[in-house]
């Protein structure tokens, strides 16, 4: 794809793409901030902070509705290690979300009122999540397990809603002005429109927002664990779920690629293993997975399963069937045929989602944030080789790291 890139003076990179093929435009902004930069003592603040974004700018009360009345939506997701907002609206409009998005780049409302409505909402949505729902509880478990002093240990949700309810406008105003920089954001724009437009538009909306310090990451890494770690609870769920992780690379490290393509061949459809050898070949599973984390940090690979029978017994033989198969890809080299199926599969994904002009957008927002060159995206994946997966296979599914979590039914 042809892409455009500039970087103002106050350090905001802007990467473009133009499609033709529309008449809409999507502006995507990815700021590197999210769970991972929050205190123990008040976690949440990432999530809650992408709930404030759109509670009202220095100059624009209501975001929504002055996009809305351009003809365009909105939205926005919040990671351990991200928070991203995307704006979709006729190309004609640009300029709308342009001036929308600067705007609460250059600062909130900071009001009392705001920060109650979404305090609110987000203790809602904490309690429909993590209290109301089977398994609603699992991932505060499991990460809790899988990290002991890293701040991957608490869900992007937060450790527990009190967090929230104690937030000032003290700490809504450190948060923003340590991690809403220009400086420390990318913004993506692909869709029907000229890449001289949206230089002269974005320098004319965003080149007075000033830099600022961004607050810095002061965690140590998280130690691998020096023997396996398990933990055991119950609920009123419907079938006991079983989660075993390894430790893995971070995104892009040595490693990681091969990690993805494994969980691929574990997972990935109806000629994967676990689909064909323990969904069909068995009578233990009703369902089963196998994924990466693609953290910023060092993450997990996880395999999540729900059993069909319940009970001591059930509980090891479904642990005892998943580690057959890891040990299996630590013991015999892939297959190249099924090693060229799931690289053939990542492409063909890659190539569809890219027809898309959101999906663009936010592609060149995590590509230029990673500093990669998002038309290389799949060489990494070409130089994965059979004898390459099974080393890291060796590497990961090290037994005396495994970290087991079995959430029984009652």
């Amino acid at each position: 794809m042809d892409i455009n890139r500039f970087t103002l003076p106050n350090g905001l990179r802007v990467v473009h793409s133009r499609d033709s093929a529309t008449a809409m435009v999507a502006v995507n902004t990815l700021y590197n901030v999210g769970g991972r930069d929050e205190n123990e003592e008040l976690t949440g603040m990432a999530h809650l902070f992408e709930h404030l974004m759109f509670g009202g700018s220095a100059n624009v009360a209501d975001f929504d509705g002055a996009l809305s009345a351009a003809g365009g939506i909105s939205n926005a997701w919040t990671s351990n290690d991200f928070t991203n907002f995307y704006d979709v609206l006729p190309a004609v409009n640009l300029e709308t979300a342009l001036w929308l998005e600067s705007d609460r780049m250059l600062g909130l409302s900071f009001s009392d009122k705001a920060l109650e409505v979404q305090r609110s909402v987000v203790i809602e949505e904490f309690k429909q999540m993590c209290l109301n729902r089977p398994y609603g509880d699992l991932e505060h478990k499991f990460r809790a397990l899988a990290y002991q002093s890293h701040p991957y240990r608490f869900p992007v949700i937060g450790k527990d809603f009190s967090h929230i309810e104690k937030v000032t406008q003290d700490d809504v105003r450190d948060w923003f002005f340590g991690h809403y920089a220009p400086n420390n954001a990318v913004l993506a724009i692909c869709g029907n429109v000229e890449f001289e437009q949206v230089k002269e538009t974005v320098e004319k909306w965003y080149g007075d927002i000033p830099r600022r310090d961004v607050t810095p990451r002061l965690y140590a890494p998280e130690p691998l664990p020096d023997a396996p770690r398990s933990v055991e609870v119950g609920g009123d769920v419907p079938r006991t779920a079983i989660h075993i992780a390894y430790p893995m690379a971070a995104y892009g490290a040595e490693g990681y690629f091969e990690a993805d393509l494994l969980s691929d061949i574990l997972a990935n459809g109806q000629s994967s293993r676990f689909y064909r050898r323990l969904l069909l070949g068995s009578d233990l599973f009703t369902e089963i997975d196998a994924a990466i984390w693609g953290s910023e940090e060092p993450g997990l690979f996880t395999v999540t399963a729900k059993l069909r029978g319940k009970g001591a017994d059930a509980e090891r033989h479904a642990i005892e069937a998943i580690n057959g198969e890891l040990e299996s890809l630590r013991e015999i080299e892939v297959d190249g045929h099924d090693l060229q199926r799931c690289v053939n599969r990542l492409e063909s994904n890659r190539t569809f989602s890219l027809l898309n002009y959101l999906s663009v957008a936010q592609t060149l927002a995590h590509a230029e944030m990673h500093g990669e060159d998002p038309d290389r995206f799949m060489e990494p994946y070409h130089t994965v080789t059979t004898a390459s997966l099974r080393q890291t296979a060796c590497e990961i599914f090290n037994p005396s790291r495994a970290l087991t979590l079995v959430y029984r039914q009652k």
